[in-house]
Protein backbone atom coordinates (compact mmCIF):
# COMPACT_ATOMS: atom_id res chain seq x y z
CA UNK A 1 0.00 0.00 0.00
CA UNK A 2 1.32 3.42 -0.91
CA UNK A 3 0.08 6.84 0.08
CA UNK A 4 0.37 8.55 -3.29
CA UNK A 5 -2.74 10.42 -4.41
CA UNK A 6 -3.44 9.34 -7.99
CA UNK A 7 -4.09 11.68 -10.88
CA UNK A 8 -7.68 10.41 -11.00
CA UNK A 9 -8.17 11.33 -7.34
CA UNK A 10 -6.71 14.80 -7.93
CA UNK A 11 -8.97 15.24 -10.96
CA UNK A 12 -12.07 14.16 -9.01
CA UNK A 13 -11.23 16.41 -6.05
CA UNK A 14 -10.78 19.41 -8.34
CA UNK A 15 -13.95 18.58 -10.28
CA UNK A 16 -16.05 18.34 -7.11
CA UNK A 17 -14.64 21.60 -5.74
CA UNK A 18 -15.38 23.46 -8.97
CA UNK A 19 -18.85 21.91 -9.22
CA UNK A 20 -19.59 22.80 -5.61
CA UNK A 21 -18.81 26.49 -6.05
CA UNK A 22 -21.63 26.82 -8.56
CA UNK A 23 -24.12 24.12 -7.57
CA UNK A 24 -23.79 23.39 -3.84
CA UNK A 25 -22.18 26.07 -1.65
CA UNK A 26 -24.61 28.91 -2.56
CA UNK A 27 -27.62 26.78 -1.57
CA UNK A 28 -26.44 24.85 1.50
CA UNK A 29 -28.14 27.12 4.06
CA UNK A 30 -31.44 27.12 2.14
CA UNK A 31 -31.47 23.33 1.75
CA UNK A 32 -30.71 22.84 5.43
CA UNK A 33 -33.33 25.31 6.63
CA UNK A 34 -36.08 23.95 4.39
CA UNK A 35 -34.99 20.28 4.42
CA UNK A 36 -34.84 20.34 0.62
CA UNK A 37 -33.58 17.29 -1.25
CA UNK A 38 -32.01 18.81 -4.41
CA UNK A 39 -32.70 16.08 -6.97
CA UNK A 40 -31.33 18.26 -9.80
CA UNK A 41 -27.89 18.33 -8.13
CA UNK A 42 -27.73 14.54 -8.24
CA UNK A 43 -28.74 14.52 -11.88
CA UNK A 44 -25.76 16.80 -12.54
CA UNK A 45 -23.50 14.57 -10.43
CA UNK A 46 -24.67 11.74 -12.66
CA UNK A 47 -23.50 13.68 -15.70
CA UNK A 48 -20.09 13.99 -14.02
CA UNK A 49 -19.95 10.23 -13.49
CA UNK A 50 -20.21 10.42 -9.71
CA UNK A 51 -23.44 8.44 -9.33
CA UNK A 52 -21.90 5.28 -10.75
CA UNK A 53 -18.32 5.67 -9.57
CA UNK A 54 -17.69 1.96 -9.02
CA UNK A 55 -19.86 0.66 -11.86
CA UNK A 56 -17.89 -0.73 -14.84
CA UNK A 57 -18.04 1.31 -18.02
CA UNK A 58 -19.95 -1.43 -19.86
CA UNK A 59 -22.92 -0.70 -17.57
CA UNK A 60 -22.65 3.07 -17.97
CA UNK A 61 -20.49 3.75 -14.93
CA UNK A 62 -17.12 5.40 -14.41
CA UNK A 63 -15.27 2.17 -13.61
CA UNK A 64 -13.18 3.70 -10.83
CA UNK A 65 -11.84 2.02 -7.69
CA UNK A 66 -12.65 2.71 -4.04
CA UNK A 67 -9.76 5.20 -3.95
CA UNK A 68 -11.56 7.58 -6.31
CA UNK A 69 -14.87 6.82 -4.64
CA UNK A 70 -13.80 7.87 -1.14
CA UNK A 71 -12.17 11.00 -2.58
CA UNK A 72 -15.47 12.02 -4.17
CA UNK A 73 -17.45 11.42 -0.96
CA UNK A 74 -14.91 13.25 1.18
CA UNK A 75 -14.86 16.29 -1.08
CA UNK A 76 -18.66 16.45 -1.29
CA UNK A 77 -18.90 16.16 2.51
CA UNK A 78 -16.56 19.12 2.97
CA UNK A 79 -19.03 21.16 0.90
CA UNK A 80 -22.26 19.68 2.30
CA UNK A 81 -22.38 16.39 4.24
CA UNK A 82 -25.99 15.81 3.16
CA UNK A 83 -24.96 15.68 -0.49
CA UNK A 84 -22.08 13.35 0.35
CA UNK A 85 -24.43 11.08 2.31
CA UNK A 86 -26.99 10.77 -0.47
CA UNK A 87 -24.32 10.21 -3.11
CA UNK A 88 -22.78 7.48 -0.93
CA UNK A 89 -26.11 5.77 -0.20
CA UNK A 90 -26.98 5.71 -3.91
CA UNK A 91 -23.58 4.30 -4.90
CA UNK A 92 -22.76 1.89 -2.06
CA UNK A 93 -26.15 0.51 -1.15
CA UNK A 94 -28.70 0.33 -3.96
CA UNK A 95 -26.31 0.45 -6.91
CA UNK A 96 -23.64 -1.50 -5.06
CA UNK A 97 -26.04 -4.31 -4.14
CA UNK A 98 -27.16 -4.78 -7.74
CA UNK A 99 -23.57 -4.57 -8.96
CA UNK A 100 -22.38 -7.24 -6.51
CA UNK A 101 -25.26 -9.68 -6.66
CA UNK A 102 -27.35 -8.98 -9.76
CA UNK A 103 -27.24 -11.29 -12.76
CA UNK A 104 -26.20 -10.02 -16.18
CA UNK A 105 -29.73 -9.12 -17.27
CA UNK A 106 -30.41 -7.26 -14.04
CA UNK A 107 -27.16 -5.31 -14.30
CA UNK A 108 -27.89 -4.30 -17.90
CA UNK A 109 -31.44 -3.31 -16.98
CA UNK A 110 -30.81 -1.17 -13.92
CA UNK A 111 -27.18 -0.09 -13.60
CA UNK A 112 -27.09 2.33 -16.59
CA UNK A 113 -30.09 4.25 -15.20
CA UNK A 114 -28.56 4.37 -11.73
CA UNK A 115 -25.10 5.34 -12.99
CA UNK A 116 -26.46 8.30 -14.94
CA UNK A 117 -28.80 9.29 -12.06
CA UNK A 118 -31.74 8.99 -14.43
CA UNK A 119 -32.95 6.91 -11.51
CA UNK A 120 -32.15 7.61 -7.85
CA UNK A 121 -31.67 4.50 -5.72
CA UNK A 122 -32.84 3.53 -2.23
CA UNK A 123 -31.99 0.53 -0.04
CA UNK A 124 -34.26 -0.94 2.62
CA UNK A 125 -33.05 -3.02 5.55
CA UNK A 126 -33.90 -1.17 8.80
CA UNK A 127 -37.38 -1.42 10.36
CA UNK A 128 -39.15 0.26 13.28
CA UNK A 129 -38.44 -2.56 15.71
CA UNK A 130 -35.26 -3.92 14.11
CA UNK A 131 -32.50 -1.33 13.98
CA UNK A 132 -29.27 -3.06 14.90
CA UNK A 133 -31.16 -6.38 15.10
CA UNK A 134 -31.79 -6.55 11.35
CA UNK A 135 -32.24 -10.33 11.47
CA UNK A 136 -35.49 -9.89 13.40
CA UNK A 137 -37.24 -8.05 10.58
CA UNK A 138 -41.01 -8.31 10.25
CA UNK A 139 -41.40 -7.41 6.55
CA UNK A 140 -42.36 -10.60 4.73
CA UNK A 141 -42.36 -11.84 1.14
CA UNK A 142 -44.64 -14.80 0.35
CA UNK A 143 -44.36 -16.67 -2.96
CA UNK A 144 -47.48 -16.66 -5.13
CA UNK A 145 -46.83 -18.41 -8.45
CA UNK A 146 -44.22 -16.41 -10.35
CA UNK A 147 -44.54 -13.46 -7.98
CA UNK A 148 -43.81 -12.56 -4.39
CA UNK A 149 -46.25 -10.60 -2.22
CA UNK A 150 -44.45 -8.23 0.17
CA UNK A 151 -46.03 -6.75 3.30
CA UNK A 152 -44.45 -4.56 5.95
CA UNK A 153 -42.38 -1.40 6.10
CA UNK A 154 -38.82 -0.10 6.26
CA UNK A 155 -37.84 3.11 8.05
CA UNK A 156 -35.00 5.63 8.04
CA UNK A 157 -34.57 4.97 4.32
CA UNK A 158 -32.52 7.44 2.29
CA UNK A 159 -34.41 8.52 -0.87
CA UNK A 160 -37.59 6.68 0.15
CA UNK A 161 -39.77 9.37 -1.48
CA UNK A 162 -37.69 10.55 -4.44
CA UNK A 163 -36.08 7.19 -5.21
CA UNK A 164 -37.03 5.52 -8.49
CA UNK A 165 -35.84 2.06 -7.52
CA UNK A 166 -35.23 0.27 -4.22
CA UNK A 167 -33.38 -2.84 -3.13
CA UNK A 168 -35.39 -4.26 -0.23
CA UNK A 169 -34.57 -7.12 2.13
CA UNK A 170 -37.65 -9.11 3.21
CA UNK A 171 -38.15 -12.22 5.27
CA UNK A 172 -38.95 -15.32 3.20
CA UNK A 173 -38.66 -17.85 6.04
CA UNK A 174 -38.54 -18.07 9.83
CA UNK A 175 -37.79 -14.95 11.84
CA UNK A 176 -34.23 -14.84 13.13
CA UNK A 177 -32.88 -17.25 10.51
CA UNK A 178 -30.07 -15.47 8.66
CA UNK A 179 -30.77 -17.66 5.60
CA UNK A 180 -34.45 -16.78 5.50
CA UNK A 181 -34.23 -13.29 4.00
CA UNK A 182 -34.18 -12.34 0.34
CA UNK A 183 -33.23 -9.21 -1.63
CA UNK A 184 -35.82 -7.82 -4.06
CA UNK A 185 -35.57 -4.95 -6.55
CA UNK A 186 -38.74 -2.85 -6.62
CA UNK A 187 -39.35 -0.03 -9.08
CA UNK A 188 -41.35 3.06 -8.20
CA UNK A 189 -44.98 2.93 -9.24
CA UNK A 190 -45.56 -0.75 -8.48
CA UNK A 191 -48.98 -1.35 -6.92
CA UNK A 192 -48.82 -1.62 -3.14
CA UNK A 193 -45.45 0.18 -2.91
CA UNK A 194 -45.45 3.66 -1.36
CA UNK A 195 -43.51 5.96 0.94
CA UNK A 196 -44.36 7.61 4.24
CA UNK A 197 -43.69 11.06 5.66
CA UNK A 198 -40.26 12.64 5.47
CA UNK A 199 -38.39 12.52 8.78
CA UNK A 200 -37.66 15.93 10.34
CA UNK A 201 -34.03 15.38 11.29
CA UNK A 202 -31.45 17.07 13.50
CA UNK A 203 -28.83 17.03 10.74
CA UNK A 204 -28.23 15.80 7.18
CA UNK A 205 -31.38 17.73 6.40
CA UNK A 206 -30.80 17.97 2.65
CA UNK A 207 -30.64 14.17 2.43
CA UNK A 208 -34.14 12.74 2.22
CA UNK A 209 -35.13 10.14 4.82
CA UNK A 210 -38.54 8.49 5.01
CA UNK A 211 -40.42 5.20 5.32
CA UNK A 212 -41.02 2.56 2.63
CA UNK A 213 -44.43 0.87 2.88
CA UNK A 214 -45.48 -2.46 1.31
CA UNK A 215 -49.16 -3.38 1.19
CA UNK A 216 -49.60 -6.59 -0.81
CA UNK A 217 -46.87 -5.36 -3.12
CA UNK A 218 -46.35 -7.84 -5.96
CA UNK A 219 -42.80 -8.35 -7.22
CA UNK A 220 -41.86 -10.75 -10.05
CA UNK A 221 -39.51 -13.63 -9.33
CA UNK A 222 -37.02 -12.18 -11.82
CA UNK A 223 -36.46 -9.20 -9.48
CA UNK A 224 -34.73 -11.32 -6.84
CA UNK A 225 -31.02 -10.60 -6.47
CA UNK A 226 -29.06 -13.83 -6.16
CA UNK A 227 -30.80 -16.76 -4.53
CA UNK A 228 -33.81 -16.92 -2.23
CA UNK A 229 -32.55 -16.80 1.35
CA UNK A 230 -29.30 -14.99 0.58
CA UNK A 231 -30.56 -11.44 1.24
CA UNK A 232 -29.22 -10.98 4.74
CA UNK A 233 -25.77 -12.36 3.89
CA UNK A 234 -25.69 -10.09 0.84
CA UNK A 235 -26.70 -7.09 2.96
CA UNK A 236 -23.84 -7.71 5.40
CA UNK A 237 -21.35 -7.81 2.51
CA UNK A 238 -22.83 -4.61 1.04
CA UNK A 239 -22.47 -2.93 4.44
CA UNK A 240 -18.79 -3.94 4.58
CA UNK A 241 -18.16 -1.60 1.66
CA UNK A 242 -20.77 0.88 2.83
CA UNK A 243 -18.85 1.38 6.07
CA UNK A 244 -15.90 2.72 4.09
CA UNK A 245 -18.19 5.27 2.47
CA UNK A 246 -19.51 6.47 5.84
CA UNK A 247 -15.93 6.67 7.07
CA UNK A 248 -15.09 8.85 4.05
CA UNK A 249 -18.18 10.96 4.76
CA UNK A 250 -17.00 11.36 8.36
CA UNK A 251 -13.54 12.34 7.16
CA UNK A 252 -15.01 15.07 4.95
CA UNK A 253 -17.09 16.42 7.84
CA UNK A 254 -14.05 16.46 10.13
CA UNK A 255 -11.92 18.21 7.52
CA UNK A 256 -14.65 20.76 6.79
CA UNK A 257 -15.07 21.60 10.49
CA UNK A 258 -11.31 21.68 11.08
CA UNK A 259 -10.61 23.97 8.12
CA UNK A 260 -13.36 26.36 9.23
CA UNK A 261 -11.95 26.44 12.77
CA UNK A 262 -8.38 26.88 11.54
CA UNK A 263 -9.31 29.80 9.30
CA UNK A 264 -11.36 31.48 12.02
CA UNK A 265 -8.56 31.04 14.61
CA UNK A 266 -6.11 32.85 12.33
CA UNK A 267 -8.52 35.73 11.70
CA UNK A 268 -10.05 36.19 15.16
CA UNK A 269 -7.92 38.58 17.23
CA UNK A 270 -8.15 38.70 21.03
CA UNK A 271 -5.71 40.34 23.44
CA UNK A 272 -3.80 41.73 20.48
CA UNK A 273 -3.09 38.54 18.53
CA UNK A 274 -4.89 35.78 16.58
CA UNK A 275 -6.41 33.20 18.90
CA UNK A 276 -4.49 30.45 17.06
CA UNK A 277 -1.40 31.77 18.89
CA UNK A 278 -2.89 30.84 22.27
CA UNK A 279 -1.91 27.38 23.45
CA UNK A 280 -5.48 26.44 24.41
CA UNK A 281 -6.62 26.91 20.81
CA UNK A 282 -3.40 25.66 19.20
CA UNK A 283 -3.64 22.37 21.13
CA UNK A 284 -7.24 21.89 20.00
CA UNK A 285 -6.16 22.36 16.39
CA UNK A 286 -3.22 19.97 16.89
CA UNK A 287 -5.54 17.28 18.26
CA UNK A 288 -8.00 17.79 15.41
CA UNK A 289 -5.30 17.55 12.74
CA UNK A 290 -3.81 14.40 14.29
CA UNK A 291 -7.16 12.65 14.61
CA UNK A 292 -8.03 13.49 11.01
CA UNK A 293 -4.70 12.08 9.81
CA UNK A 294 -5.26 8.84 11.75
CA UNK A 295 -8.80 8.59 10.38
CA UNK A 296 -7.56 8.97 6.82
CA UNK A 297 -4.91 6.27 7.30
CA UNK A 298 -7.49 3.80 8.64
CA UNK A 299 -9.77 4.53 5.70
CA UNK A 300 -7.09 4.01 3.08
CA UNK A 301 -5.98 0.80 4.75
CA UNK A 302 -9.53 -0.52 4.25
CA UNK A 303 -9.63 0.91 0.73
CA UNK A 304 -6.39 -0.84 -0.18
CA UNK A 305 -7.81 -4.22 0.84
CA UNK A 306 -11.12 -3.52 -0.91
CA UNK A 307 -9.33 -2.57 -4.14
CA UNK A 308 -7.33 -5.80 -4.01
CA UNK A 309 -10.43 -7.93 -3.41
CA UNK A 310 -9.31 -8.92 0.08
CA UNK A 311 -11.59 -9.39 3.07
CA UNK A 312 -11.82 -6.07 4.88
CA UNK A 313 -14.61 -6.57 7.44
CA UNK A 314 -12.26 -5.65 10.29
CA UNK A 315 -10.63 -2.72 8.52
CA UNK A 316 -13.98 -1.36 7.30
CA UNK A 317 -15.51 -1.49 10.78
CA UNK A 318 -12.43 0.11 12.33
CA UNK A 319 -12.39 2.94 9.81
CA UNK A 320 -16.11 3.59 10.18
CA UNK A 321 -16.02 3.46 13.99
CA UNK A 322 -12.97 5.68 14.45
CA UNK A 323 -13.72 8.17 11.68
CA UNK A 324 -17.32 8.74 12.75
CA UNK A 325 -16.31 9.35 16.36
CA UNK A 326 -13.55 11.70 15.18
CA UNK A 327 -16.05 13.64 13.08
CA UNK A 328 -18.17 14.27 16.17
CA UNK A 329 -15.13 15.24 18.29
CA UNK A 330 -13.67 17.57 15.68
CA UNK A 331 -17.00 19.23 14.92
CA UNK A 332 -17.59 19.74 18.66
CA UNK A 333 -14.15 21.31 19.11
CA UNK A 334 -14.66 23.47 16.02
CA UNK A 335 -17.78 24.96 17.61
CA UNK A 336 -15.74 25.60 20.75
CA UNK A 337 -12.99 27.37 18.80
CA UNK A 338 -15.53 29.70 17.23
CA UNK A 339 -17.28 30.27 20.55
CA UNK A 340 -20.61 32.07 20.27
CA UNK A 341 -20.23 32.42 16.50
CA UNK A 342 -19.90 28.65 16.24
CA UNK A 343 -23.38 28.34 17.69
CA UNK A 344 -24.93 30.44 14.92
CA UNK A 345 -25.95 29.48 11.40
CA UNK A 346 -23.80 32.27 9.97
CA UNK A 347 -20.83 29.90 10.24
CA UNK A 348 -20.72 26.32 8.91
CA UNK A 349 -19.42 24.56 12.04
CA UNK A 350 -22.84 24.27 13.70
CA UNK A 351 -24.07 22.34 10.65
CA UNK A 352 -21.03 20.05 10.69
CA UNK A 353 -21.77 19.56 14.41
CA UNK A 354 -25.36 18.48 13.70
CA UNK A 355 -24.50 16.43 10.62
CA UNK A 356 -21.63 14.53 12.25
CA UNK A 357 -23.78 12.60 14.71
CA UNK A 358 -25.49 10.60 11.98
CA UNK A 359 -22.12 9.01 11.12
CA UNK A 360 -22.00 7.23 14.49
CA UNK A 361 -25.49 5.81 13.89
CA UNK A 362 -26.09 5.10 10.19
CA UNK A 363 -25.01 1.82 8.56
CA UNK A 364 -24.26 0.33 11.95
CA UNK A 365 -23.85 2.25 15.20
CA UNK A 366 -20.47 2.68 16.86
CA UNK A 367 -21.51 -0.05 19.28
CA UNK A 368 -22.21 -2.45 16.39
CA UNK A 369 -18.83 -1.58 14.86
CA UNK A 370 -17.16 -2.52 18.15
CA UNK A 371 -19.04 -5.83 18.13
CA UNK A 372 -17.83 -6.50 14.58
CA UNK A 373 -14.25 -5.57 15.49
CA UNK A 374 -14.32 -7.71 18.63
CA UNK A 375 -15.67 -10.71 16.73
CA UNK A 376 -12.95 -10.36 14.10
CA UNK A 377 -10.08 -10.11 16.58
CA UNK A 378 -11.33 -12.70 19.08
CA UNK A 379 -12.67 -15.20 16.57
Amino acid sequence: MDFIISENQKMIADMVQQFGKQNITPFVREWDDNQTFPVDVFKKLGELGLMGVLVPTEYGGSGFSYSEYVTAIEQLAILDPSIGLSMAAHNSLCTGHILQFGNENQKKKWLPKLSSAEWIGAWGLTEHNTGSDAGGMATTAVKDGDEWIINGSKNFITHAISGDISVVIARTGDKGDSHAMTAFVIEKGVSGFSSGKKEDKLGMRASETAELIFDNCKVPNENILGNVGDGFIQAMKVLDGGRISIAALSLGIAKGAYLAALQYSKERVQFGKPISHFQAIAFKLADMATQIEASELLIYNAVDKKNRGKKMTLEGAMSKYYSSEVAVKVATEAVQVLGGYGYTKDFPVERFYRDSKLCTIGEGTSEIQKLVIAKQIIG
